[in-house]
């Protein structure tokens, strides 16, 4: 086999890198500072390969192109993975259990409809299933039954983990991060071959999407609670307050956002009333 990777590094010059760089932008929002050459030639290496592009340059000339969805969809899978794992922080589950889940079940909200609930950017879905594990704890302390039932919407921009998160299927490696043996047992199917695949109960609430925040979000419809958590820290100042607001309007009046523990409201407090849990901090739709 012939070394692609020297090729690659040779031919990655600056010029081809701002290409780059532009296209990731305006693909997904994330912008890539002047030192992450390095980082961009070892996560596209396989796809060279995989598509027999000689250098760097092929790619950047059939990115620019457009005609290529799949090759589109690895790179940007390839550029925007990042770690995930059951129950991240704990805090927002739990709250969700313990506090949210009762309010909107109780009283005059037994009358407004569904609960709904995003999970934006869920990557290959241990966020939305943890949160539907967190319902199903909710409707077990309340002797099976739900008030009102709960939608699960989860979107992300990759439309690859978006088909792994649509299978609900993970190995060892994955299952064990995060989620306790007894959640495991109780929730996922005795695992064949390896693989542990999530239970019905639990996937059947969640309607997964190909979703770009970047995009409008009419077509989502309005939410009692957002988790937005650990990707507004890949995107420049501006871009962030743009998803701000939109996510706001995605709200419905008085509903919760939940954002990364090193992420913040960027400019926007107007819009939302911070609040403190036990631990953790969450945002109120104003």
């Amino acid at each position: 086999m012939t070394d692609k990777t020297s090729t690659v590094t040779e031919t990655f010059d600056r010029a081809e890198f701002d290409h780059f760089r532009q296209f990731l932008q305006d693909a997904c929002g994330i912008a890539l500072g002047d030192n992450k050459q390095y980082l961009v030639s070892n996560r596209i290496r396989r796809i060279l390969e995989e598509h027999r592009l000689s250098a760097f340059s092929d790619l950047v000339r059939v990115l620019k192109q457009n005609g290529n969805r799949r090759l589109r969809d690895q790179v940007i899978d390839a550029m925007t993975t990042n770690e995930t794992f059951w129950f991240r922080d704990t805090y927002p589950f739990e709250h969700l259990r313990n506090k949210l889940l009762p309010e909107l079940m109780s009283g005059e909200r037994r009358n407004d409809g569904p609960v709904r609930i995003w999970s934006a950017a869920c990557s290959s879905g241990q966020e939305p299933y943890s949160i539907s594990m967190m319902v199903e704890e909710f409707k077990r302390q309340r002797m099976g039954a739900l008030a009102r039932p709960v939608q699960i919407v989860a979107t992300d921009l990759s439309s690859i983990v978006m088909d792994q998160a649509r299978r609900g299927e993970y190995d060892r490696l994955s299952v064990v991060r995060g989620l306790s043996p007894e959640f495991r047992d109780r929730y996922f199917d005795s695992p064949q071959d390896n693989i542990w695949r999530v239970k019905p109960m639990i996937r059947d609430r969640i309607e997964f999407k190909a979703w770009n925040l970047l995009d409008p979000y009419s077509g989502l419809g309005r939410f009692d609670v957002i988790f937005c958590r650990n990707v507004l820290i890949y995107f420049d100042v501006d871009l962030k307050r743009r998803i701000l607001l939109k996510l706001h309007g995605a709200l419905k009046p008085g509903g919760i956002l939940f954002l990364g523990s090193s992420e913040g409201l960027a400019g926007i407090g107007d819009k939302f009333e911070m609040q403190r849990g036990d631990p953790g901090i969450f945002y109120k739709a104003i």
